[in-house]
């Protein structure tokens, strides 16, 4: 393992992408209990300092070229694709290029492909250092009501919030580098990349409405209407956090879908024999 990407656990492969803060370690727990059940492939987004630089070429899709060269690393052919908010548009962006080799979709969180940054993000994106404190306040009060929604005991919010403090300081990133990442949205066609996927088997994982503060749920959703074989989880008492505030639940949900499309490989297999 390297600070820029891991490869953890047996089983069906498993590419996790992250979020715009682009860090894999911020999805740890996630990881981890992923890794019980999934050989789980992951990496640090281009652009930051333990990863690759960014192509200033390719733009956004220097990050989809990353998910190709880790699967190829790792010498697989196919893989569940799970992209977490922002990565969930990274590995749209990736199964309509590659569809090939993507035997599921999860997006977790995502932006819908029209995404359009509101009033407060364009601030965020005109003035990233600047805003940065506002930012941190918001993000901590998010997380601060869905820690105290998502886990019942103090000792276990304790535990959550020194994860994240260690995350902060250990594996830190940059307004900078995300505001940038946000930018490279622009011009990317998403609607293009969904139509060319629309075939591949996708879960869509959701918090509560009331408790995602980030990416609105009805957002994710619209998946239901461009993609042609979707299944819906929503992780109870989250929102934005679930994969990490409530990794058990969000491991559960992916493996209840990548188990019905190995029955469902199965029975066609057996219909063709």
């Amino acid at each position: 393992m390297s600070h820029s990407s891991i490869d953890i656990g047996s089983g069906t492969p498993l590419v996790l992408v992250p979020g715009v803060q682009g860090r894999w370690e911020w999805m740890r727990p996630a990881v981890e209990a992923l890794s019980r059940r999934f050989r789980v492939l992951s990496f640090t987004l281009a652009g930051e300092r333990t990863s690759e630089p960014l192509d200033p070429r390719l733009g956004f899709d220097t990050f989809v070229g990353q998910t190709g060269r880790v699967l190829d690393a790792a010498a697989v052919r196919e893989a569940i694709v799970c992209g977490v908010s922002y990565g969930g548009l990274i590995a749209l962006r990736y199964a309509g290029l590659h569809p090939e080799r993507v035997r599921g979709l999860v997006l977790v969180s995502a932006p819908p492909p029209d995404y359009q940054p509101d009033a407060a993000v364009e601030g965020y994106l005109r003035a990233p250092w600047l805003t940065a404190p506002l930012f941190v306040l918001r993000a901590t009060d998010r997380g601060v009501r869905e820690m105290m929604s998502a886990l019942p005991t103090w000792d276990e919010r304790v535990r959550a919030a020194c994860r994240q403090a260690r995350n902060v300081v250990f594996s830190p990133t940059a307004p900078d580098r995300m505001s940038h990442r946000v930018q490279l949205l622009r011009g990317v066609d998403f609607m293009e990349s969904a139509r060319r996927c629309r075939d591949v088997p996708t879960l869509l994982v959701t918090g509560e409405p009331e408790l995602d503060r980030v990416v609105d749920v009805q957002g994710t959703l619209r998946y239901r209407d461009l993609l042609d074989n979707v299944t819906v989880r929503r992780i109870e008492r989250t929102g934005h956090l679930g994969l990490v505030l409530r990794a058990d639940r969000f491991t559960d949900a992916i493996a209840d879908f990548v188990t019905g499309l190995e029955r469902r490989r199965d029975a066609r297999s057996e219909k063709a024999g």
